[in-house]
């Protein structure tokens, strides 16, 4: 029946869209669950009265903020039973949510709390049952004595491009255990983590296809940190070099297993193609969430911004009563709303199993990260000579959001990621 049908009564098509209400198709809504408000509210109090009043002095220390991390620790907010619980709201939108939040108050004590999740993301991920009830909980410590965990992926030849990673693991048959030689770079928490999770080759010949994660349990030889990176922003965020060399790790610290290993090896031998690499696996689970992280920095550089120029005074009025900045704040808060639904999609998606391309991942980092550089930006530029300077927090989120374009795939990457999704075309 056309909507142009005369023959179509008021009473009829009111008929026709209470039926469609009645299907089993839950209704679209983009409002919050209660106990997503009340989560993201708990957070956000967090962020503001503990995270925000420290922001500055760890940035300055360049230091891992253990005391903050103690607090979340305390209040439930850092460990296993409280991702676990993010994780499983079945609306994926709770992990998000908690990171925005928290990355509002402060980016580099956002990541100290929030870096271990990505290790915890590769365990819950590839391994067994058996591996994420063992080494999950490890990898937060205890509230009386918390822990952090370490992704490690990237190498100094070897960023962007993983298929050079050179990182080998050895399987000794005798010993049943695995010995892994190379050096990683840029690792969140690389060297003061208790649990690292490395990912290795099995086999040089097989390229990515032969990529394998490992857990590296706390105090085994051979595992030690390097040189610690000195960063543009996220000082408070421990980054370091992680030294590998001749580290022994027994077999069943192999994520997923010997045997699914094996199996998946046969296949590529014979040409077959592969379920999948363990580094890429891992971001592209974590694409949205870093976008989170992204969108939480521009929030609070606009928030500030907005509220600067409402008080602030030139040739006899508020700057806001200018159109220049009006509509740069107009602008600012529609860009990241914007990303945050690309955010909110994607992780959504993920959640429920529905098609994902991984160009859904990768558009809402890719949006967020950027939104967040052009919105520190314009932060700065509305403050003027007092957004260039520590006295202000902008500076600060200015060089915060630069990493978003960067890690965890630049934004080159991200449209090789999305211009392959698109077209079927292996784009270089």
């Amino acid at each position: 029946m056309s909507i142009t049908d005369d023959s179509t009564t008021a009473e009829e098509a009111a008929a026709a869209v209470t039926a469609g209400n009645e299907s089993d198709a839950p209704p679209f809504s983009l409002e919050l669950s209660q106990d997503q408000q009340d989560i993201r509210d708990w957070v956000h109090g967090f962020a503001e009265n503990v995270v925000r009043p420290a922001a500055a002095e760890w940035d300055e220390r360049e230091e891992t903020p253990w005391p903050v991390i103690q607090e979340a620790a305390k209040i439930g907010l850092y460990g296993f039973e409280s991702l676990a619980q993010f994780f499983a709201d079945p609306s994926g939108l709770q992990l998000p949510i908690v990171n925005e939040e928290l990355f509002w108050g402060d980016a580099g004590i956002g990541m100290s709390i929030m870096g271990t999740a990505l290790a915890v993301a590769a365990i819950f991920g590839q391994g067994t049952g058996e591996q994420v009830g063992e080494w999950i909980p490890q990898c937060f410590g205890s509230e009386e004595d918390p822990a952090v965990a370490s992704f490690c992926s990237s190498e100094p030849d070897a960023g962007s491009d993983v298929s050079a990673i050179r990182t080998t693991a050895r399987y000794d048959e005798a010993k049943d255990e695995w010995v892994i030689n190379g050096q990683k770079a840029w690792a969140t928490n690389g060297g003061i983590a208790k649990v690292h999770v490395v990912i290795a080759s099995v086999d040089r010949e097989l390229g990515s296809r032969a990529h394998a994660a490992f857990v590296i349990p706390p105090g085994t030889p051979g595992c030690e940190q390097g040189v610690k990176v000195k960063k543009h922003g996220i000082r408070a965020s421990h980054t370091a070099d992680v030294h590998l060399d001749d580290c022994r790790v027994p077999g069943s610290c192999l994520l997923g297993g010997k045997e699914k290993l094996d199996e998946r090896l046969a296949r590529v031998r014979e040409g077959k193609k592969s379920k999948g690499q363990a580094a890429m696996q891992t971001f592209e689970a974590s694409r949205p969430t870093v976008g989170a992280q992204a969108i939480g920095i521009a929030r609070a550089a606009y928030e500030y911004a907005l509220g600067y120029a409402k008080e602030r005074e030139q040739f006899g009025k508020k700057i806001i009563e200018n159109q220049a900045i009006a509509f740069t704040l107009a602008d600012m808060k529609m860009e990241i709303d914007a990303a945050r639904l690309l955010v909110w999609r994607a992780s959504w998606m993920g959640r429920n199993a529905h098609t994902f391309t991984n160009a859904e991942g990768s558009m809402s980092k890719l949006k967020a990260g950027e939104v967040a550089v052009w919105s520190t930006e314009r932060a700065m530029q509305i403050l003027g000579g007092n957004g260039y300077t520590r006295e202000f927090p902008v500076e600060r989120m200015a060089r915060d959001a630069k990493i978003y374009t960067v890690f965890e795939g630049t934004s080159e990457i991200q449209r090789i990621v999305i211009s392959r999704a698109i077209s079927g075309i292996h784009i270089r």
